[in-house]
């Protein structure tokens, strides 16, 4: 870890990792101040799963707390709030600079001693989880060791279902922004992007030779199944398309949780 690095850190012990929960404010690379909450394994462990909310969530979320929960049972865990959203600082670009954000949950999880760290995202943080792991390959201390993205999208200004096109008045009309933070809690930029990410779909190839799940539930309201199918075409990964699931982390059941900490821990 550099020290421009350990810098960003604030406030918190990391002379064990096993202790109990601990709770930083984390600064990413463009400056922002990013809440984020460390629940170690209920046994030892030399993995971290951080965990990447959706759109609207946050780290204190009961669907968020109840996948940490469950994870925790098979490794470290953090959980962080995107900017925008929760206790964090900035606005929410909707999946655009949120791999900063990522990016810092990451590094803060190996400065805390763990040897390995593996991603895990869900709805808008299963796109950033796949864009970051395009993007910190190699040696870089917010290096991912794993993958799991689950409900992303394929591509971006996707409007091809009721809950899109809602989501999309949401983040791209004066009223709707007030209405996600009045009413959703979620502080949303008003800018354009510029330039257009990184689609999910382009970064996947970039992501190997990194071990890739893509989960994806079949009832899914809002990206049908083939969002998950043309992410698993377009480089190595696997693919689960649950029966009768639904979207994102509020959609995930114990059992599925499990299995994706299984898979996590011996990708």
């Amino acid at each position: 870890m550099s020290s421009g690095a350990e810098g960003r850190f604030h406030t918190v012990d990391v002379s064990s990792i096993t202790r109990g929960p601990r709770r930083a404010t984390l600064r990413t690379s463009d400056g922002v101040p990013i809440e984020a909450l460390h629940d170690p394994c209920t046994r030892p462990a030399k993995t971290a799963i951080v965990v990447a909310h959706g759109f609207t969530g946050s780290a204190a979320r009961p669907a968020v707390r109840r996948a940490a929960e469950v994870f925790a049972q098979y490794a470290g865990v953090i959980t962080f709030s995107f900017r925008g959203h929760g206790g964090s600082g900035g606005r929410s670009t909707v999946g655009d600079r949120e791999v900063l954000d990522l990016a810092a949950a990451v590094e803060w999880a190996r400065s805390l001693g763990y040897a390995r760290v593996v991603t895990v995202g869900f709805s808008m943080g299963g796109s950033v989880v796949l864009r970051h792991a395009a993007m910190h390959k190699g040696l870089t201390e917010a290096r991912t060791d794993a993958v799991v993205s689950v409900s992303a999208p394929a591509r971006w200004y996707y409007r091809g279902t009721a809950p899109m096109r809602r989501l999309h008045w949401l983040v791209t009309r004066p009223a709707g922004r007030l209405v996600g933070r009045f009413g959703l809690a979620t502080r949303i930029d008003s800018q354009e992007w510029c330039p257009v990410p990184l689609s999910p779909v382009e970064a996947v190839p970039l992501i190997a030779p990194t071990p890739l799940l893509i989960v994806h539930g079949d009832r899914d309201p809002y990206f049908p199944v083939d969002h998950p199918r043309m992410l698993a075409a377009a480089g190595p990964a696997e693919l689960w398309l649950e029966e009768g699931m639904g979207h994102a982390e509020n959609a995930a059941g114990e059992e599925l949780l499990r299995r994706i900490a299984h898979w996590l821990s011996v990708a």
